[in-house]
C-alpha cells in the first residue's frame, strides 16, 4: 500500500519563472469567492520542459496554476485559453480530467496569460518510484493495462458532442505532421546535432493514409498520469497543452518514443522519464496489441509510427534546447538535450527498413 500524503514534490520557483504572487492572489478571489485566506504559498512543479505549473498552497487547499515559459508567445503548445477550454469541455465526457476553475487573458496581472486548476491528489511516477514505494510485478501489469484503456476510452470519445470537432483540420494529418515537425527541426537545429534529412525523407515518402481522427492527447505518458494513492487506478490526466483531433496511430506513436523497457541500450535507459522499465510492465509490442485490438487497428505499418514519435520527441528535445542555446532558459536540466537529439537521430536510423 502506497500512503496517501505521497504527492508529487515541488521545489522553490525558480527566479526566471517568478511572477507577482499578490496580483495572481487579488484576480483569483475575485473570480472564486469562495478563497479565503491570505496570498498563497507557491512552489514550482520541476518535472515539465515546456509549459510552467505551480502548486497555491492555501493552506486548506491546494491549487494549480498554469502558464506558458518567460519569453513564448501564444503558439497552440502556450495557448492557455485553448489548454483551459480543451479541459473544460472534456471533462463531462472524460472524467479523468482535472476541474477548470478560472482563465486570465490580462497579461498584466502575472505577464502572460494563465489559468488555475484544482489539485487532484495523488501519485506522479516519475523516473522511479520512490525508495519506499514497493510495486509488485502484479501491480504494474495491471497499472500498464490500465494506461493503454485509457488511452482507449480517450480516443473513442465523441469530439463532437464534446464540442471539440473545431480542433480538426480535416484529412491530411500525417502528412501535416510530418511537414510541420519537419519544419520545426530545420527551424531549431544547432550546429551540435545532425540535420535529420535521411530520416524526414523517409516519413515523408512512406506516409500511410490517415487511420481516423479522434481526440488525442499528443504527450501520454506514466509522468501525466495521477494514480490513486491506494488503489493505483488512473485518476487524472494531466498536460493537455498539445491536444487535437488527429490520427489515433501517430498520437500511439508519441506514446510509445517515451515508453522505455528494461532490455532496451543504454541510450534509452538514460533518456527514460517513467518507470515503464519496471518487471511486469507491457512491453511496446504488447501496449501496441492491447491498443489496437481494443481500437480495431491494424499495426501493420507500425515502424512508421514509431520512427515518427521519436523524431518528433527529438524536435521537442531541440527546441527546447534551442531556447537555453539562446539565452531564453538557464535551466542547467537542458544544457545537454542535444545529446539527446543526437541518440534519438541514431536510434531512427536504426529503424529504417533495411539499415
Amino acid at each position: 500500500m502506497i500512503p496517501a500524503s505521497k504527492n508529487d514534490p515541488t521545489k522553490a520557483v525558480r527566479a526566471e519563472d517568478a511572477f507577482d504572487v499578490a496580483a495572481a492572489h487579488v484576480w483569483l478571489r475575485n473570480q472564486l469567492p469562495d478563497l479565503s485566506g491570505p496570498p498563497p504559498t507557491v512552489t514550482q512543479f520541476p518535472g515539465g520542459a515546456s509549459n510552467l505549473t505551480y502548486l497555491l498552497n492555501y493552506g486548506n487547499r491546494n491549487l494549480i496554476l498554469r502558464r506558458p515559459p518567460v519569453g513564448t508567445k501564444a503558439r497552440s503548445a502556450h495557448d492557455m485559453v485553448r489548454e483551459f477550454t480543451i479541459q473544460q469541455r472534456l471533462r463531462p465526457a472524460f472524467p479523468q480530467v482535472p476541474q477548470m476553475l478560472a482563465l486570465c487573458t490580462d497579461s498584466e496581472i502575472v505577464g502572460s496569460d494563465f489559468y488555475v486548476m484544482e489539485r487532484v491528489p495523488g501519485i506522479i511516477l516519475r523516473r522511479d518510484p520512490p525508495a519506499d514505494v514497493e510495486l509488485a510485478p502484479t501491480a504494474t501489469r495491471r497499472l500498464s493495462e490500465q494506461t493503454v484503456d485509457t488511452l482507449v476510452r480517450l480516443h473513442q470519445v465523441d469530439v463532437d458532442s464534446a464540442g471539440l470537432a473545431e480542433l480538426g483540420k480535416g484529412p491530411g494529418y500525417v502528412a501535416r505532421q510530418i511537414a510541420g515537425w519537419s519544419g520545426r527541426y530545420r527551424t531549431a537545429r544547432t550546429d551540435n546535432v545532425p540535420d535529420f534529412e535521411t530520416v524526414m525523407t523517409w516519413l515523408d515518402r512512406n506516409q500511410p493514409a490517415d487511420m481516423g481522427a479522434c481526440l488525442i492527447h499528443g504527450d501520454y505518458r506514466l509522468d501525466n498520469l495521477v494514480l490513486d494513492s491506494t488503489s493505483l487506478d488512473i485518476v487524472a490526466l494531466l498536460d493537455w497543452e498539445l491536444a487535437t483531433v488527429g490520427d489515433p496511430m501517430m498520437d500511439l506513436g508519441n506514446t510509445m518514443a517515451y515508453w522505455v523497457q528494461a532490455d532496451d541500450d543504454a541510450g534509452m535507459q538514460l533518456a527514460r522519464r517513467q518507470p515503464s522499465n519496471l518487471p511486469g510492465m507491457l512491453t511496446r509490442s504488447e501496449f501496441v496489441d492491447r491498443y489496437c485490438n481494443a481500437m480495431g487497428l491494424s499495426p501493420d505499418r507500425w515502424v512508421f509510427y514509431e520512427i515518427y514519435g521519436l523524431f518528433r520527441l527529438a524536435v521537442i528535445v531541440q527546441q527546447i534546447y534551442y531556447r537555453y542555446h539562446l539565452g531564453q532558459t538557464s535551466n542547467p536540466m537542458f544544457a545537454e538535450f542535444w545529446r539527446l537529439c543526437d541518440y534519438l537521430e541514431q536510434r531512427c536510423r536504426g529503424l529504417l527498413p533495411g539499415s
